[in-house]
């Protein structure tokens, strides 16, 4: 059966010469704008494309030149079919690329032999050489000026959503702010209360005052470091992430970081080993708090995904100008086709069970924001951070490692780096 493509954005249009050409045998496909019509070409390669001239969006004659630049479809006989009657139209669209043009309203009589008879190879004149030149310049002309309008467009947009942005970035870390202050309160205040030998109880004496205690401050806590995710996040997306600059010793802040989290590793019998090869390594310029939170961020995260008994290796060497680390786990691993997710915004591995008799069986969770949050640092201070992986397996726990390079001695561009140095 022979096909043809009617691209077409008027619905009553296009039931008629659905209709008429359908009880003539063809097999007739509708697209209702330029988009849809190059799609559709692409896929079905129809025998005829019916074309209407006045369709929003890219124009009749726009689409045309579209399709005679695709493979396959250079040859395809394209008609206009379109109530665009006035002086030149019709020229216009054979220099376009149709090969035939009809005017609307059709002659349901004559119309169905009209497209038998472009489907055996009948193509409409221009006329003189001249004239067809002429209007190939016009229509060139035309192309250059509908361009030069989406660009102007195009970059109107652009600078409408730069200034939105920005306001949603300033409004979420004014927001942070503002909820950081009454939580430092609520948090100083709870210190104070577990502190106090005269409330009864203890952090492991379910039910008591003591352990309700413990319970909202650990709420608290994890509220803060949701909304420090959410601040750093927008702060890295609006170049708003200022860095101190002065020697970190990245032994002694993984040294702090393990240190932090060994309460998380005994509830989940994760032994964190550190490698000899991190005592040896030089200073690297940089903000040690920020530095602090990127692998803080990483090591949390790999004791989320290992089981019980498992195992995390963190270790460095030296190569060259740049100092290598590397956070190896033994757990659940990383789907090869997700490796290059893990980093972005809102990522979370779902659907993961720990097995092996696992006290704690993680099914995802979190904003997904840790791992953003610290490539964002990395990059910061111009090094890279990336990760590998065997694949996922619930079984075997073939692991995945994270890999950071940071530069020895190398200064970076920083707002507040610039303002320290000044003073």
């Amino acid at each position: 059966m022979t096909k043809i493509l009617y691209v077409e954005d008027t619905p009553h249009s296009q039931m008629l010469v659905q209709r008429i050409l359908t009880a003539e045998g063809f097999d007739v496909t509708i697209a209702a704008d330029g988009i849809e019509a190059i799609e559709k070409a692409r896929r079905s390669r129809p025998d005829l494309i019916l074309m209407d001239i006045n369709i929003g969006g890219l124009d009749g004659y726009e689409v045309t030149t579209r399709l005679r630049t695709l493979g396959g479809l250079e040859n395809i006989p394209i008609v206009a079919l379109t109530a665009a009657t006035t002086a030149g139209d019709r020229e216009r669209a054979l220099v376009a690329g149709c090969n035939g043009y009809i005017a609307k309203p059709i002659d349901v009589d004559v119309f169905p032999n009209q497209v038998r008879s472009y489907l055996i190879g009948m193509e409409d004149e221009i006329g003189t050489p001249e004239e067809k030149a002429e209007y190939l310049l016009e229509y060139n002309q035309r192309l250059v000026m509908r361009l030069e309008e989406k660009v102007r467009e195009l970059e109107k947009a652009n600078r409408e959503l730069q200034r939105v942005e920005k306001m949603k970035s300033d409004f979420v870390i004014l927001a942070g702010h503002e909820l950081r202050t009454p939580l430092t309160v609520v948090y100083g205040y709870l210190q104070i209360l577990m502190a106090d030998r005269a409330i009864p109880g203890s952090a492991d004496d379910d039910g008591s005052p003591q352990y309700l205690l413990h319970k909202v401050s650990d709420a608290v806590e994890r509220l803060s470091q949701v909304i420090q995710d959410i601040l750093n996040v927008s702060m890295i997306d609006a170049n708003r992430l200022d860095l101190a600059h002065e020697p970190v010793f990245l032994n002694s802040v993984i040294q702090s970081v393990t240190h932090n989290l060994r309460s998380v590793g005994p509830q989940r019998e994760v032994i964190i080993e550190l490698g000899s090869g991190l005592r040896k390594l030089p200073p690297v310029e940089g903000d040690p708090r920020r530095l602090h939170q990127a692998l803080w961020n990483v090591v949390s995260n790999a004791i989320k995904y290992t089981p019980d008994e498992g195992t995390i290796l963190i270790d460095g060497e030296v190569i060259e100008d740049t100092v290598h680390l590397w956070i190896k786990d033994s757990g659940v691993g990383i789907p090869p086709d997700e490796l290059h997710n893990i980093f972005s915004r809102f990522y979370v591995l779902e659907d993961v069970a720990l097995h092996r008799s696992s006290k704690t069986a993680f099914k995802g969770g979190g904003l997904g924001l840790g791992l953003a949050v610290s490539k964002g640092i990395i990059e910061a201070h111009e090094g890279k951070i990336w990760a590998e992986s065997e694949g996922r397996d619930e079984v075997r726990y073939p692991g995945s490692t994270i890999h950071v390079l940071l530069p020895v001695g190398k200064p970076f561009a920083s707002t507040l780096g610039k303002a320290k140095a000044a003073s």
